[in-house]
């Protein structure tokens, strides 16, 4: 059974136990884990504040160049990074509509590749005979990057590449669930930089380390996507020293079907926004508002789809639905689900755990059911989507929005402009029309409300990485 190691100062660390790995397609373990703790968060800030200088004052070419060469790093060892991700997290190789382990590792290298190139220039505010005012960019210290098992690698792309490519050093802690293929990516990077540059840790569930890295006065700034519970927990501690946060938090995403769709034509590409990655991604559709003359036909047609999914074990090819990542979160869409059916829900397909080992939900189309049913109004994280019928635009607006999450929202229609008005008035990060979910290396990504703060992606999120310095040079 393979042993993960930190890696702190360049050199692998070993803790005094370790923890297993769980594959979620058999519910057994794989690997193993070393249980850090908070000794090891501060061995790995202090190699990561002595690399700081160096780093910092590397010229931006020279940094350009290396996050490039982390890029064909990733690409070298595609296939081995795509069969760690299926083994911990369960994504199919291939998975539905192209979202499974190889678009998370193609996703690593694109977002890694983009965000090499992003620049920072100077600004000029002045430059008169009186004074030049310049405002530059400069890089924060020591970022910590904690990030889910949803997405493992490729988020912890998102964080680490902008962190480096903006002049920090970084101490990097992935999910206790989901630890394997990062570490991976954790050893090709120290080969390719300086000692200290990317620190890599790992702690138990439960453990101190993570407590011990948002609360670090080390620390200068916190990049992490998960739960917003947990958000604000990190929130709370990380105000010692007022450190930066960029937090990308829960969202339960609306989408609104207008009645001018062509139902037979749209409802894969709604099934698929939906159901990739099992529902486990943030920017999932989570809940669907379908008006009232087309509901029964699309809610038929998407019950369809479900029942001809083929869900199983990622390393088959055939695979198109995994398993859900841990027995937590399975239990969660379980109680979501029956309480659905104590309101009274109806279940067009799937609504059970299936047969056999490991953590498999069947997926499941769920009718007949309103707000206030703690199916729509909870973030379900899994195969099961509440379809919800209304009549009136203005009324379904206000549903939407009537959550405490904002990170995305969709509005689907023949009407590009229609459509289009209408997304604007939802209160999301990201709105969408005719699609769902889909983001770009380039574009700002984040939420509003409690789905965050801050973004990511693009000169908009390199710049969160980032100190504005206001320089004024007299000239008389």
């Amino acid at each position: 059974m393979q042993t993960i190691s930190m890696l702190i100062d360049g050199q692998a660390v070993q803790a005094a136990t370790t923890f297993p790995v769980i594959n979620p397609a058999t519910g057994e373990a794989f690997a193993q884990a070393q249980a850090g703790n908070a000794s090891h968060v501060d061995a790995a800030v202090k190699a990561a504040q002595a690399a700081f200088p160096a780093w910092s004052r590397k010229p931006d070419s020279e940094r350009k160049q290396l996050m490039h060469a982390l890029g064909a790093a990733l690409e070298a060892n595609m296939p081995e990074l795509m069969r760690l991700v299926t083994l911990e997290t369960g994504k199919p190789q291939g998975g539905l509509n192209g979202v499974g382990a190889g678009m998370e590792v193609g996703g690593s290298i694109a977002w890694t590749h983009v965000t090499a190139d992003l620049e920072l220039p100077v600004e000029v505010i002045q430059d008169n005979a009186e004074a030049r005012v310049e405002v530059h960019r400069k890089p924060l210290g020591v970022v910590a990057s904690i990030t889910p098992w949803n997405w493992p690698l490729m988020i912890a792309i998102w964080h680490v590449i902008p962190a480096l490519r903006a002049g920090n050093t970084v101490v990097l802690k992935p999910s206790e669930m989901t630890p394997v293929a990062t570490a991976r990516f954790a050893e090709l990077a120290n080969a390719i930089l300086p000692a200290g540059v990317l620190n890599f840790i790992t702690g138990a569930a439960g453990s101190d380390v993570g407590p011990a890295m948002t609360g670090h006065p080390g620390i200068a700034k916190v990049v992490f996507t998960g739960s917003t519970a947990t958000g604000k927990r990190i929130m709370a501690n990380a105000s010692g020293n007022l450190k930066r946060l960029t937090l990308e938090l829960g969202g339960n995403d609306a989408g609104i079907v207008l009645p001018d769709v062509d139902v037979k034509a749209l409802a894969p590409k709604l099934f698929g926004v939906t159901f990739h990655n099992n529902g486990q991604t943030c920017a999932c559709l989570k809940r669907l508002y379908v008006h009232e003359s087309i509901y029964d036909e699309l809610c038929s047609e998407l019950a369809n789809l479900a029942r001809n999914a083929v869900v199983g074990d990622g390393m088959n090819p055939e695979t198109q639905l995994g398993p859900i990542q841990n027995a937590v979160q399975l239990a969660k869409v379980e109680e979501l689900a029956e309480d659905a059916r104590a309101h009274g829900a109806r279940f067009l397909c799937g609504g059970k755990r299936k047969a056999g080992p490991g953590y498999f939900y069947e997926p499941t189309i769920v009718t007949d059911i309103s707000d206030g049913v703690r199916l729509v109004d909870e973030e379900p994280f899994g195969p099961i989507l509440p379809v919800i019928k209304y009549s009136d635009i203005d009324e379904v607006i206000a549903r939407a929005n009537n959550s405490p999450n904002g990170l995305g929202g969709s509005v689907w229609s023949s009407d590009t402009a229609k459509a289009a008005a209408l997304a604007m008035r939802l209160e999301c990060g990201t709105a969408w029309v005719n699609e769902h979910g889909a983001i770009q290396p380039d574009a700002p990504f984040g939420g509003v409300k409690q789905s965050g703060v801050g973004v990511e992606f693009g000169q908009h999120g390199l710049a969160e990485y980032t100190s504005i310095q206001t320089l004024k040079i007299m000239k008389s």
